[in-house]
């Protein structure tokens, strides 16, 4: 088993289709078939369950994808790490995303950085929160940006970033009529909800608001970006839904943003570490994290 076997499986796990995974890795899917049956016979089980239909993963394909993934994470690691040190920069600080983060904030963190410790290289991964996680646990991360705080023993949870909920309004709708819009007043209307996995934090606070009025919200459709939903309220198919910091980057002049009334509406980021002794450039990037935070609590945009 080499790293051009991991690969591959990590391709074909992710697309399920030998076909699509082949031209992802730009070669022919005959050769791709053996590499994943020679791994297979490496490692002495059965990854990928074959059908006409397609391929999907056994239960031991699932376990070694989340082990495959942070092998690459640590190959990558090592790799920047070792040019890093090559350009005289220090070890750089190894952060994961974990979901949909408010990007302008996470820019003005960036910023911050660069201005203030311009010699600390700043590594960021997007990965899963099962991945964030391990990654912490592992010691192949240093931290992480979530919307969840419900982590593993072991992992310490700090709330850096609060951001109100906001209702996406197309121009001349009745809601407008409200310079902050009351909860139960959107259960008069469908709404246009991103999707669960885009957003599995906002999701969960949605729900919680929801349930505060004992009350069920009509959908009218689930979607897999704020732009597409922005553009759906435009259209008039419903309400839009989210926080503010996932809404400022998709602004548009036809759809109006209304804070929720409720002040308990809001969506927390967290920066997730292990536990234990944190290194002073750890330190530092999260005390700037908080620093954000702080400065922009007035910003009407919240972001």
């Amino acid at each position: 088993m080499n790293l051009r076997h991991i690969r591959a499986f990590i391709a074909v796990a992710e697309e399920l289709h030998f076909g699509q995974a082949a031209k992802r890795l730009h070669i022919e899917q005959s050769p791709l078939s053996r590499t994943i049956l020679k791994l297979e016979a490496d490692l002495g089980v059965a990854l990928l369950l074959r059908t006409p239909r397609g391929v999907s993963l056994t239960s031991a394909g699932q376990v070694f994808l989340r082990d495959a993934r942070c092998i690459m994470l640590a190959v990558e690691q090592a790799e920047a790490r070792a040019r890093t040190a090559a350009e005289g920069y220090q070890i750089p600080l190894r952060i994961a995303l974990a979901g949909d983060i408010g990007r302008f904030r996470l820019s003005a963190l960036l910023a911050l950085c660069r201005q203030e410790a311009p010699l600390v290289n700043i590594r960021l991964s997007e990965v899963p929160l099962a991945q964030l996680l391990h990654g912490l646990n592992a010691g192949l991360l240093d931290a992480g940006f979530a919307v969840i705080d419900e982590v593993n023993a072991g992992i310490v949870a700090k709330p850096v970033w609060k951001d109100p909920f906001v209702v996406a309004l197309p121009l001349r709708h009745p809601l407008l009529a409200f310079k902050q819009v009351p909860l139960h007043e959107l259960l008069d209307y469908s709404l246009i909800l991103c999707d669960r996995q885009v957003c599995q934090g906002c999701h969960r606070e949605r729900e919680r608001l929801f349930r505060s009025i004992d009350a069920e919200p009509k959908v009218a459709e689930y979607v897999a970006s704020h732009g597409l939903m922005l553009t759906l309220v435009a259209a008039g198919y419903g309400v839009g839904f989210s926080s503010a910091a996932h809404l400022v980057v998709h602004q548009q002049a036809d759809v109006v943003a209304r804070p929720l009334a409720d002040p308990t509406a809001t969506l927390t980021t967290y920066l997730l570490r292990a536990e234990g002794n944190v290194t002073e450039p750890l330190r530092q990037f999260i005390d700037r994290a908080e620093r954000v935070g702080s400065q922009d609590a007035g910003d009407p945009r919240r972001t």
